[in-house]
């Protein structure tokens, strides 16, 4: 899996981490191992320009996802096909500013961005509840997985 994350905001992110763990979602949601995804992390003024160029909305957000390929989940039976999964535009400054709310650091906000972000790219909405509850028992059980394996535990003995 090609993973490109690309640090333009000005402040300090663990781009190995974020590879990383980029890489764990995309094994997880049984992507072909030839996906790739370009994750570049801006300033809050480019999310703004972003957020009103592509959403119609004014001010800065915390992520946006660009899908390409319209790659979907791969199935017990067989990964999804290559291709381009997409990009995603994530602002370091706005999950600093939204994790003190989250109850959580600012790094584990990024994280849960990035698995939110990645969900996105294959499909996967909140718009109405039903979706919201499939997209964020996802990306919980992703984040859980991920906190299992950076402590060494393995999830499939859980």
């Amino acid at each position: 899996m090609n993973v490109d994350v690309l640090n333009e905001s000005g402040v300090e992110v663990d781009v190995v981490g974020l590879t990383r763990l980029c890489r764990f979602t995309m094994r997880r949601m049984r992507l072909h191992p030839a996906t790739e995804l370009t994750v570049r992390l801006v300033d809050p003024e480019t999310i703004t320009v972003l957020n009103e160029q592509w959403m119609g909305k004014k001010g800065p957000t915390d992520v946006l996802s660009f899908p390409m390929d319209e790659l979907t989940p791969g199935s017990d039976d067989a990964e999804s096909p290559e291709g381009y999964l997409g990009d995603i535009a994530l602002c370091p400054q706005v999950a600093e500013q939204q994790a003190p709310a989250a109850g959580h650091s600012a790094q584990d906000e990024v994280e849960l961005l990035t698995v939110h972000g990645i969900l996105h790219l294959l499909g996967y909405d909140h718009a109405e509840p039903q979706e919201h509850q499939e997209m964020f028992g996802i990306q919980g059980r992703l984040l859980l997985e991920w906190q299992q394996a950076a402590e060494g535990i393995d999830p499939e003995q859980q």
